[in-house]
């Protein structure tokens, strides 16, 4: 397999025909349905002349997403030090392999800094919620000599790193988030292998910088395009090419730009909430070798002893590393069911547990209905499935049938490799990992728990008030500001307005005294759920308090968790001295579900526009709450 290449998606096929057949036909094919099109076009393996032809009739068809849009858009500035010319198409179709319309302003060459501080600049028009900083290895050695002495050598990378940051901070004014590229090791060395021993080595300081602009960037909630590991992987060589470089200053060479542009693609769609989050695993010839319903537990291949059943362990262990940072896992495979469970019961080299599946389907049904019931159990989207299968019967069925859940391609009976595989792809990039991801194992386990309980009920009234439900509440804080963050931005069902955030700015929020943010956690007799909602208003001189965000987790649906989230609300609108509080509904694509939150919930809901929005308003002066079952608490 030749690289750097997108190898984790099927192979491109008839991707010439359908091409020109879109092209040709692109005029009479309403906007969502051509934006469609393109997406399925995306998600092939595309080298960089195809993704260029793609862009081509991306940019032809849509300078702004399709109305109504089943998508999102980012407008992204490229901000960079050398040619970067080649790099917005790569970018623009790994946003629409994700559903995301970008929008790029790309800066003037090695004009980074004069745009970001002159207000007056193209960019500050543009003005960009992202913006990726690109700069090149000679750009930002330039000032090192050889000789250098250590002391100099230290001098030079704080100052690299505070120019950096600096350019962060006049990004983040814009309101954008940042993303740093990571700085590729390009330059060679001079001392050989120790090289790290000869202070002034430009090839060394590159080592150093990435180091540290990793930890600046973890310290300012920036992003970090890590070009670097990525072409370690595949070989300097194969990102970069000396004699183009020369004649064109392009540091990225034309055939990397694929997979730059999903590496920036997978930040953008973490940032807007669309990484993925469950991985769906297979049982035969995924999880352990053979089939389990012929072999039986004693005959198949897992765990020490053969080559193929560490494979197979070894891709138990990649999962598992997956839900200790958050990812759900769940089980979907044509199998007996109780032969299926056994193996996990009883097979002595069995690394992953029942406990750790969130959702186990094991039947003779079709994989694709399967996928629907799981995503159902678990209140997520088929979007959010990523489904690891040795079989390509099985991809390809469900490719067809549910084109948006992520299905990668494996190598034909090479187990060992499915994990490089799952991290290639990228699928569940993360921009944060706190301690609600970490426990979110347990938290799925509770509530498998609460739905057997609630199934069995036959007074649901009476089995919420059994559960003891507790909802503590605090404004916003710098502790816990990053869950924050990512729960906005990840959350698309329960979201009234899909309006996303940034470090930068919910401290921004927690510094304003006519605003005011609401974090909630939720907890029962079966354990803690975490946070699971947010709200964030914001105080108007005519005594209206605006609902500017309203977010919940959909785990806690059906327990009358918004009831209880609005008391709180209206109590601190009341004291922040709100007479009425107003809150808007815009439509997503995918918030359908609260739609209706408000009619229901009495605020007298105005006139819906165009986009089947709305504003609705609530007079606070004579407003009760209906009891919820559930006791409020202030956290401490």
């Amino acid at each position: 397999m030749p690289k750097p290449s997108l190898a984790w998606l099927p192979q491109a096929g008839e991707f010439n025909m359908r091409l020109k057949h879109l092209q040709d036909a692109a005029a009479g094919i309403p906007g969502p349905e051509c934006w469609t099109a393109l997406v399925a076009l995306a998600r092939l393996r595309l080298d960089f002349l195809r993704t260029d032809r793609l862009d081509v009739v991306l940019q032809a068809a849509f300078q702004a997403p399709p109305q109504p849009s089943p998508s999102r858009q980012v407008r992204l500035a490229l901000l960079g030090s050398s040619t970067t010319a080649h790099l917005p198409a790569s970018i623009r179709v790994a946003g629409l392999r994700r559903n995301i319309h970008v929008s790029i302003h790309e800066g003037e060459y090695g004009q980074y800094l004069q745009e970001l501080g002159d207000v007056n600049s193209a960019l500050h028009r543009f003005g960009p919620d992202t913006v990726l900083l690109a700069l090149d290895a000679r750009h930002v050695t330039a000032g090192l000599a050889a000789g250098a002495d250590a002391a100099s050598a230290r001098q030079a990378l704080q100052a690299i790193v505070a120019t950096m940051r600096s350019c962060w901070r006049l990004a983040a004014d814009l309101g954008a988030q940042v993303i740093q590229q990571a700085i590729l090791p390009v330059l060679p060395g001079v001392a050989g292998n120790n090289e790290q021993r000869m202070a002034g080595s430009k090839a060394a300081m590159i080592v150093r910088l990435n180091a540290a602009l990793r930890e600046a960037a973890d310290a300012d909630g920036v992003q970090v395009l890590a070009i670097d590991e990525a072409a370690a992987r595949d070989g300097i060589g194969e990102w970069h090419d000396p004699a183009l470089w020369h004649r064109t200053r392009q540091e990225i060479s034309p055939v990397a730009t694929p997979v730059y542009g999903d590496l920036v693609g997978r930040l953008l769609a973490a940032l807007q909430g669309r990484s993925a989050k469950c991985l769906v695993l297979d049982l035969d010839n995924t999880l352990w070798g053979g089939v389990a319903g012929d072999d039986g537990i004693e005959g198949i291949e897992l765990g020490h002893g053969s080559a193929a059943g560490e494979a197979h362990l070894a891709v138990q262990c990649y999962a598992k590393a997956l839900a200790e940072r958050g990812v759900i896992l769940a089980v979907c495979s044509k199998n007996d069911e109780t032969v299926a469970r056994a193996v996990f019961d009883h097979h002595p080299e069995m690394l992953l547990r029942r406990s750790d599946i969130a959702a186990f389907v094991a039947n003779w049904d079709d994989k694709a209905t399967n996928l629907q019931r799981i995503a159902t159990t678990l209140n997520i989207g088929v979007d959010s499935l990523v489904l690891l299968d040795d079989s390509a019967f099985e991809r390809d069925l469900v490719r067809a049938a549910l084109p948006d859940v992520a299905v990668p391609e494996v190598p034909d009976d090479e187990p060992a490799l499915m994990p490089g595989v799952l991290a290639d792809a990228g699928y569940f990039e993360t921009v944060s990992v706190t301690a609600e991801d970490r426990a979110r194992v347990a938290q799925y386990s509770a509530d498998r728990a609460r739905i057997a309980e609630a199934g069995a009920a036959a007074d649901v009234p009476a089995y919420l008030a059994s559960l003891g439900m507790t909802l503590t509440w605090r404004r916003f804080e710098p502790v816990g500001l990053q869950r924050i963050v990512q729960l906005v931005n990840k959350t698309n069902q329960f979201n009234l307005t899909t309006r996303r955030t940034t470090t930068s700015g919910i401290q921004a929020l927690i510094d304003d005294p006519h605003a005011f943010g609401l974090q909630f956690r939720l907890a029962d007799r079966h354990g803690e759920c975490g946070i699971i909602a947010v709200a964030i208003c914001r105080l108007q001189g005519d005594g209206v308090a605006v609902v500017e965000n309203w977010l919940m987790s959909c785990r806690v649906l059906g327990r009358n968790v918004e009831q209880a989230t609005l008391a709180v609300i209206v109590a601190q609108a009341k004291a922040s001295g709100a007479q009425v509080l107003a809150g808007d509904y815009i439509p997503s694509g995918r918030n359908a579900m609260v739609s209706t939150l408000y009619g229901r919930l009495g605020f007298t809901v105005g006139t819906p526009a165009a986009d089947g929005g709305h504003r609705a308003m609530l007079d606070l002066r004579d407003f009760a709450v209906p009891d919820a079952a559930i006791a409020i608490v202030e956290g401490a």
